[in-house]
């Protein structure tokens, strides 16, 4: 499974894309908005695995995202379904997330990205939900949610931190 845009490829992670998964993970500036730091290498591994995992038990998962220009992991965007302990509950839907490496900021490319994996999704999921949690603070992501036709649900707190909940039917 591969997707071209303009500047990147994305396609399913493969063991060998972990080393550059961890480093991005251990990144604090790319962590500010998720967790507020950077996992341990253990947190990280199980991320990784039930990430890459949902391709198999529910035909959805994260992509890399690769630079064409360098061949580089930049990134990751694609969706998932955690079952999170949250109200209101977004469980069964596809939830929707993108990180990108800090150095990439500024270029468009979670915009990218995710505009790309959007339209994957609506190719092979019309009409199921897809959903997302974004932290009130991270402005560049709220703009990318409402770019793919994302609207806001509600407001709540998720692992003590306020998120906002956004919503779009594929």
């Amino acid at each position: 499974m591969m997707i071209t845009t303009e500047r990147l490829t994305l396609r399913r992670a493969s063991l060998d894309d972990f080393p550059a998964y961890a480093m991005l993970f251990s990144n604090p500036d790319a962590m500010r908005h998720i967790s507020g730091e950077p996992p341990s290498t253990e947190k990280t591994w199980a991320r990784f695995l039930w990430q890459t995992g949902g391709w198999h038990h529910l035909g959805f998962g994260y992509f890399v995202a690769i630079e064409q220009s360098t061949g580089r992991l930049v990134g990751l965007v694609g969706f998932q379904d955690l079952k999170r302990d949250l109200s209101p509950s977004i469980e069964g839907t596809l939830e929707a997330g993108w990180i990108f490496h800090p150095d990439v900021h500024g270029r468009g490319y979670a915009g990218e990205a995710a505009t790309a994996c959007f339209k994957w999704a609506k190719d092979n999921f019309a009409g199921r939900r897809a959903t997302a949690i974004i932290s009130p603070a991270n402005a560049p992501s709220l703009k990318i949610a409402g770019r793919l036709g994302m609207r806001e649900f509600a407001r709540t707190t998720y692992h003590a931190n306020p998120v906002i909940l956004f919503e779009h039917t594929l």
